[in-house]
C-alpha cells in the first residue's frame, strides 16, 4: 500500500513537472499554437541579409508582429518577407517597410513606418515601398579599399 502511494505520487510530480516544462518552453519561446490572432502581408527587398524567421517586426518602437517566413523570388531575384502582423494594428496602404539593425551589431528587425493613406492593407496584400538592410561589411570594405 505504501509503495503504490509513493509511486503514485512520484508519477503525479513528474506530470506536473512536465506540464511546468512544457509551458514554459512555449511561453519564452514565444510559440503560438494557433494563428487565429494575425494577418499575413508581403513585402519585397533587395537584401534582408542576417534578418531571421521570427524577428520582431515594429511600428513606432512597439513590437506589432513576427517575420513569419523568407523566400527567394527567383524570377525577380528578391527576397519575398512574409510578416504577421497582430490583427488590432492596421497598417495603411503607403507603409514602408524596413530592414533595421537593433544596435550596433545586433539582431536584424523589420521597421514599419506608416504613412497618411486612409486605407488599409488586408491579408495577403503586398508592401510595395521597402528599405533594403544596410551592409556594414561592404561599406567598410569600400571605405578600406577605396571605393567611397
Amino acid at each position: 500500500m505504501k509503495k503504490s502511494y509513493v509511486e503514485f505520487t512520484v508519477g503525479l510530480f513528474m506530470l506536473i513537472g512536465i506540464i511546468s516544462i512544457s509551458y514554459m518552453a512555449i511561453k519564452l519561446g514565444k510559440m503560438e499554437m494557433m494563428d487565429t490572432d494575425y494577418y499575413f502581408l508581403k513585402a519585397r527587398f533587395q537584401s534582408v541579409s542576417g534578418l531571421k524567421k521570427g524577428a520582431s517586426v515594429e511600428m513606432a518602437g512597439v513590437e506589432v508582429g513576427r517575420v513569419g517566413d523568407i523566400a527567394f523570388d527567383t524570377k525577380k531575384q528578391d527576397a519575398i518577407v512574409t510578416l504577421k502582423i497582430t490583427n488590432a494594428i492596421p497598417v495603411s496602404s503607403d507603409v514602408i517597410a524596413s530592414v533595421k539593425t537593433a544596435g550596433l551589431i545586433g539582431d536584424k528587425f523589420i521597421k514599419l513606418t506608416p504613412g497618411g493613406a486612409e486605407d488599409n492593407l488586408k491579408s495577403g496584400d503586398t508592401i510595395n515601398d521597402t528599405e533594403s538592410a544596410l551592409d556594414i561589411e561592404e561599406l567598410i570594405s569600400k571605405y578600406v579599399f577605396g571605393g567611397v
